[in-house]
């Protein structure tokens, strides 16, 4: 892929700004800091994605349609990554639960790590995976930002009809 379909764009959400990096049409990238390489290039995020981000962040949507496209990850990290797509909005997972949907079920540092490798958290939610004793566990964003995250979720699923 050609350095010069890289692009960035900023997202304002009520946890501060998220940089969306994309590839083409792809997104490659969700992160509370700036993208730190210089190929990247100010672009806009599909606006069918930003109507998604939108409408999570205002409790009315938890399914992303966005194509993503991983630019890193072992195979064991991208079965990671898949197995978030199964956790429900405004619930939560253990890492056991997760090291066991992919197969290894005595895993569970792996599991963590290559959860805070997630390129695309929020996306795909890594924030919905907590240690089996309930303790919130950590988050690549930073723990108060899971809390918030699982509060928003958890009390839009509250408000539904």
């Amino acid at each position: 892929m050609s350095n010069s379909r890289f692009c960035f764009d900023i997202f304002e959400s009520p946890l501060g700004k998220i940089y969306l990096t994309y590839c083409g049409k792809y997104l490659t990238g969700v992160s509370f800091r700036k993208p730190s390489h210089l190929s990247f290039r100010k672009g806009a995020a599909p606006k069918a994605f930003i109507q998604e981000l939108s409408a999570y962040f205002n409790g009315e949507n938890s399914v992303f349609t966005q194509k993503i496209k991983f630019l890193i990850g072992t195979d064991f990290e991208k079965k990671v990554w898949a197995a978030l797509k199964k956790i429900p909005s405004g619930e939560t997972r253990s890492y056991k639960w997760v090291a066991e949907k992919v197969g290894k079920p005595s895993a569970l540092r792996a599991v963590g790590r290559a959860l805070s490798k997630n390129p695309v958290p929020i996306v795909l939610p890594c924030h919905r995976v907590i240690a089996s004793d309930g303790s919130i566990g950590g988050f690549s964003s930073g723990v108060e930002r899971k809390r918030r995250l699982l509060d928003m979720e958890y009390y839009a699923r509250m408000n539904d009809p």
